[in-house]
């Protein structure tokens, strides 16, 4: 009965922001890391961001460093990722995931026990 689900994706200009957000339901949401992935066309599944159960540290591929901030709201129950200066590159589908406890190889998709439904980015030129 575990969900993730992501929203506040949609089509940006270059430059622009949008906020993401993801809602679970069905676990106990504070003691969970939780993360941010991106898949492209064509391409890999690759890992964007991620935060631990606390909130207290925050990992960032070098691609997003500077651009995009993960933050969570345990009251809340949800997980956010604020994307400044978006870059076509940055089009994607963006995943969240959930993993018990904490990530230890936050890169790593087997690392997290469940996954959100995608939500899609589009940056335009």
């Amino acid at each position: 009965q575990v969900q993730l689900v992501e929203s506040g994706g949609g089509l940006v200009q270059a430059g622009g922001s949008l906020r993401l957000s993801c809602a679970a339901s069905g676990l106990t949401f504070s003691t969970y890391a939780m993360g941010w992935f991106r898949q492209a066309p064509g391409k890999e599944r690759e890992f964007v961001t991620a935060i631990s159960w606390s909130g207290s540290a925050t990992y960032y591929a070098d691609s997003v460093k500077g651009r995009f901030t993960i933050s969570r709201d345990n009251a809340k129950n949800t997980v956010y990722l604020q994307t400044d200066n978006l870059k076509s590159e940055d089009t994607a589908v963006y995943y969240c995931a959930a993993g018990y406890g904490s990530v230890r190889r936050f890169t790593a998709p087997y690392e997290y026990d469940y996954w959100g439904q995608g939500t899609q980015v589009t940056v335009s030129s």
